[in-house]
């Protein structure tokens, strides 16, 4: 079987865009990178679940904002359609409901969060019908303001969830049939931990999982749908105790069967293994794998989740693991494929 995945990618040395790549699941190969779009700024990426439009980060000349692009379903190639853009710092996250009616960006420089309607004929984006400022700072040095680095909806999408590095927080929103953001709760982290992203257990829809930037573990929440709060069952380290050099925590998922959480660290330079309790949803730490390059940013299952790619962004290449189903242990396949600044990985 062969796969097409696309890399998101700063734009500020060699890069020019959107850069899309072939798995090949029989031979275990990557093959075949080459640039797709040409956009400025493209650093996470989101393909909505038709599999129809991909949308971006973009910026230029000093805004920053969104796009969006159709799929071709027959080649993976992608059509530029229209973009949303604002003065200032781009974003650094983007998502969607699973309807594909709201668009949701995280702006880590802004501190802010914003929401798009999105056009359900055509998959353009209207311009931002919400934009939320988040306050407050943290006790490392890094956190002198708020800095927005995650949104999502919950599994129920009943709520929009923003997770704050900047100032320890995880905030509820509500979304109106407008796509307008109201606060419904918030949790404080613990300080100085840095919050950055969050995914959701894929059976258990009450169970949550932040990996930290700074502090560098997995905290396991709990999830309450009547009021999208949220508390915290568990914390665990993603890096060994007795490694004392810079580690910036940075990507989490979890596979669709709910039994392993795979976290990337940025310095320590690997990914952490974890088991899931399948009762509580608890983690047990299983190994830490080298990334085989500097600082992962980000990795992605394939979709046949026997593989896993992880992207080193300061030595510009992506590494391919296969994956133990049973163990959740990886082994390294191949480590020397070129790609240029690569920050966001995702599979068609």
């Amino acid at each position: 079987m062969k796969y097409t995945g696309y890399i998101g990618t700063y734009t500020k040395k060699d890069s020019k865009g959107i850069y899309s790549f072939s798995l090949d699941t029989d031979e275990a190969k990557l093959t075949d990178v080459k640039l797709e779009a040409e956009i400025g700024g493209p650093t996470y990426l989101k393909i909505t679940d038709d599999k129809k439009y991909l949308y971006s980060i973009a910026k230029d000349e000093g805004q920053g904002g969104v796009a969006s692009y159709a799929i071709d379903q027959n080649t993976g190639g992608l059509t530029f359609l229209n973009q949303q853009l604002a003065d200032g710092p781009n974003p650094c996250h983007v998502n969607t409901d699973s309807e594909r009616r709201f668009l949701f960006s995280a702006n880590y420089h802004k501190g802010t969060v914003d929401s798009y309607v999105l056009n359900q004929d055509n998959g353009t984006i209207s311009p931002a019908v919400s934009t939320i400022q988040h306050t407050g700072s943290g006790p490392d040095h890094r956190q002198e303001k708020a800095h927005v680095h995650y949104a999502g909806m919950t599994p129920d999408e009943k709520y929009l969830i923003t997770v704050d590095l900047g100032s320890d927080l995880l905030v509820t929103y509500t979304v109106s049939e407008q796509g307008e953001l109201a606060e419904a709760n918030r949790l404080e982290i613990p300080g100085g931990s840095g919050p950055r992203h969050l995914t959701f257990h894929p059976k258990r829809e009450n169970i949550a999982y932040i990996m930290t930037e700074f502090s560098s573990e997995i905290i396991v929440l709990n999830y309450d749908s009547s009021n999208g709060s949220f508390s915290i069952m568990q914390s665990i380290g993603a890096i060994p105790d007795d490694f004392t050099e810079n580690n910036q925590g940075s990507a989490i998922h979890i596979t669709s069967d709910g039994k392993f959480v795979y976290a990337g660290n940025r310095g320590h330079n690997s990914i952490a293994v974890f088991r899931v309790d399948d009762e509580s949803g608890k983690l047990t730490f299983v190994e830490n794998t080298s990334t085989e390059g500097d600082w992962p940013r980000d990795f992605v299952l394939d979709p046949s989740e026997k593989f896993l790619i992880a992207a080193n962004q300061e030595t510009n290449n992506l590494v391919l693991f296969s994956r133990d189903a049973e163990t959740g242990k990886l082994k390294l396949l191949q480590s020397d494929i070129n790609a240029p600044e690569p920050i966001c990985l995702k599979f068609l």
